[in-house]
């Protein structure tokens, strides 16, 4: 997904001012599912007898879920939804605080037990925020780390943002050097920062007056975090491929722990801090003591990169799982070892309920498997266990010799079940309609001006269909797509949004003129915006949906495009402000709206929870200007130039000498009018001119369109008053079938 934003202006830049875009995502049938892979999971127990335990999951589609558990099922109980891209990790601090974060660069917290409201946006980060770490006995002290190089920690109660100060830490840079704390003591504040380079931010009231340094070194990607419980010690890793200690409440550095050969991606610590776990890339998962400072035991148990690591209660037991799509079980002390489970997918995150495991993947399914996370040692008596080497290529190249393991089960006890997402699309020519095909093979038609699926063909091939599908029509490209949160999400750039029309007839819209032109993109922000409407309009005490009035005191202006503020003109008529039905979406399935406003980043939101309070600081100016002031950016009166000349073979005279120019969507059966005239009578048929220099005299006819290369989109309606049958080709392709007079259209677009 492109990376909602805006390139405002500097105070020195003489740039235009690039506009804040609009984006909606369209959802299928069920959207209480997943639809991409799922990042992250934590759970919740129950403070309550008998009451339900809670499990949280964050999922590439930019949402998080809240999942009722019970015995053998799993309901949706609430959608998290605000973040613009990934969720990349979750954690709950508290009793009922859930925090994620996001490749949209945000940390956001919510009420875990709340409907799904976003209750604060924190941010900081420079770059996607990749993971978290929470202290279990101080609810209040967060981690985040991110691929900008930078390690921040929160105070949740006070989460204020600070000014950029630093000060120097002395960076060690020998192996597992220790560095003193530069100012021992100090509370956690609002927010500190760590970057790799050693430089720490702190909020204005502990800045004691340093002035900003340069960060020195390079800084390097973060993807692994730990915190012990009461939250006195941080350890982070990344591409750096070393562990690195901090003091959390001063922000230091206070020791650098080498012995991994690849990036480091997951971390975990025992409740006291001593024990330190890590999983690396170079497929190790290593033990370290970090009271002696050293890596005490590896562990050579997977083939491939270990992503995700679960410790038992007691830190005896470690599962692991990561690219290999295999699920280990691991006696720290003996280094015996067993194979779990092996599915379909890399393994990317694992969370502890009881006696199972939750394992989440890059699918969008979340599975249960039996864990005996109280009694591990159960599992070994099954047999099938081995020995754990030491070096990464001892597990290679036993597996390479045929020793792999047999998983001890082969089914989960319990899935949370995704729907497949969409990994290929392609836009059509008539630029209303998409196609689709998701991970499980299944190919769909999505019509874009609605939201919904209009075909699903099943399991056939993507290619063929495409060509199928093929209509020699040429209509402005007015929206672009992508697919990278699982679902189709469609982006509406100002102004090239609004350079794509149609005629009503060709949309079958009924109770206006078939000459009349309908602006694509205005017609869809009427349809997306319209529960927003009609909210603002019961908030500002109209009733009528035809005069609704603006709200005193939360009066809405937007900007010209020479960004002077204007009064919106709220009194639209009824007919103005009519949804078409080839632009009504559903409410039952809604599309989500991310943009930015002026004030506070990114959002997201389903239409349907749009409240009418929204205004130019939140959804951009020019849609606002759209739907309000029906307002679109001024176009040129484009022509199109062509030239009319017989087929090659015809007798049939020439009938100009120069070329032809017409508006740039002309209906084609004005065209053929126009040949009728020139050929067949003395005088123009009856009716208005209407569009450039042809006479539209037919009320029935071919109906077809004329665009800007000249090609051709047939209409459905027979000839009503004309004996005369004309055929017009363009680019050889024929408008009307015909076996008399044949015309050949050379067009040439001029704009």
């Amino acid at each position: 997904m492109h990376r909602v934003g805006s390139a405002g202006n500097t105070s020195n830049s003489s740039r235009p001012r690039k506009e804040k875009r609009l984006t909606y995502v369209l959802n299928d049938a069920d959207d209480k599912k997943h639809c991409a892979g799922v990042n992250c999971l934590a759970v919740l127990k129950s403070s309550v007898p008998d009451s339900s335990d809670y499990l949280f999951t964050g999922s590439r589609d930019g949402t998080l879920r809240r999942w009722a558990l019970a015995e053998d099922d799993a309901t949706c109980s609430a959608t998290f939804e605000s973040h613009v891209d990934w969720v990349n990790d979750a954690v709950l601090a508290g009793n009922n605080t859930l925090v994620s974060c996001s490749s949209d660069t945000t940390l956001k917290t919510w009420n875990c037990l709340s409907d799904g409201t976003c209750t604060r946006t924190l941010r900081q980060h420079s770059d996607y925020v990749t993971c978290l770490a929470a202290a279990e006995k101080n609810s209040n002290a967060i981690a985040s780390g991110g691929l900008g190089g930078e390690v921040f920690i929160w105070d949740l109660e006070a989460a204020l943002f600070p000014v950029s100060k630093s000060t120097d830490a002395m960076e060690d840079d020998t192996s597992n050097g220790i560095v003193g704390s530069g100012n021992p003591g100090m509370p956690i504040t609002g927010l500190r920062s760590i970057g790799s380079s050693s430089s720490i931010s702190l909020h204005p009231s502990q800045s004691h007056g340093y002035s900003p340094i340069a960060a020195k070194g390079h800084k390097e990607s973060v993807y692994a975090l730990a915190m012990n419980d009461s939250g006195t010690l941080l350890v982070s890793g990344g591409t750096e491929k070393v562990v690195r200690v901090w003091d959390p409440r001063t922000g230091t550095k206070t020791l650098k722990l080498r012995g991994h050969t690849d990036n480091i991606r997951a971390l975990l610590l025992d409740s006291t801090g001593r024990f330190c776990l890590s999983g690396s890339s170079d497929s190790m998962i290593r033990l370290w003591d970090l009271g002696q400072q050293r890596c005490v035991h590896s562990y050579a148990v997977h083939t491939d990169s270990v992503w995700a690591l679960a410790s038992t209660p007691a830190f005896t037991h470690v599962y692991s799982g990561g690219r290999d799509l295999s699920l280990y079980l691991t006696d720290l002390g003996t280094r015996e070892s067993l194979l779990l489970c092996t599915k379909e997918h890399p393994i990317l995150q694992l969370a502890f309920n009881d006696d199972s495991i939750w394992v989440a993947t890059t699918d969008s399914s979340v599975h249960k498997w039996p864990a005996e996370g109280r009694n591990p040692q159960k599992v070994f008596e099954r047999g099938g266990s081995f020995l754990a080497g030491n070096l990464s290529f001892t597990r290679a190249r036993a597996s390479l010799e045929g020793s792999t393991p047999v998983p001890v089960y082969k089914e989960p006890s319990f899935t949370i079940p995704g729907t497949p997402g969409i990994v290929q699309h392609e836009i059509l020519n008539n630029r209303r309609q998409v196609l689709t095909k998701d991970t499980a093979g299944s190919v769909k038609l999505w019509e874009i001006t609605r939201g919904v699926v209009v075909e699903d063909y099943g399991q056939i091939s993507f290619d063929e269909k495409k060509e199928e599908l093929f209509e020699m029509v040429s209509i402005p490209a007015w929206f672009t797509t992508d697919t990278r949160l699982g679902s189709l999400s469609i982006h509406l750039d100002t102004p090239q949004c609004f350079s794509a029309e149609m005629y009503s007839v060709d949309l079958n819209t009924v109770g206006v003129p078939e000459d009349h032109k309908i602006n694509l993109a205005e017609e869809t922000l009427k349809g997306l915006l319209a529960h927003w409407l009609t909210k603002r309009r019961q908030r500002s005490g109209s009733q009528a949906p035809a005069n609704g009035d603006v709200p005193s005191g939360k009066d809405i202006s937007i900007r010209t495009h020479s960004h002077s503020r204007v009064e919106v003109d709220d009194k639209t008529d009824n007919h103005s402000s009519m949804v078409h039905p080839a632009f009504e979406f559903s409410t039952v399935s809604p599309p989500s709206i991310i943009t930015e406003g002026s004030h506070g980043g990114p959002w997201r939101k389903k239409i349907t929870d749009l409240d009418g309070t929204e205004d130019d600081k939140e959804i951009p100016w020019w849609c606002l200007d759209c739907i309000l002031n029906k307002k679109i950016p001024h176009k040129d009166n484009t022509k199109c130039s062509f030239y009319l000349h017989p087929c090659e073979g015809s007798t049939v005279q020439v009938l100009t000498q120069g070329k032809l120019s017409a508006p740039r969507i002309l209906r084609i059966h004005k065209v053929i009018n126009y040949v009728i005239e020139k050929m067949v009578l003395d005088k123009p048929l009856d009716g208005g001119n209407s569009d450039g220099p042809f006479t539209a005299g037919l009320s029935g006819g071919p109906l077809s369109t004329i665009v800007g290369d000249g090609s051709f989109r047939s209409g459905l309606k027979p000839l009503q008053k004309l004996k005369p049958s004309i055929e017009i080709l363009c680019n050889n392709q024929a408008s009307v079938l015909s076996q008399r007079t044949n015309v050949n259209i050379n067009s040439q677009a001029t704009y």
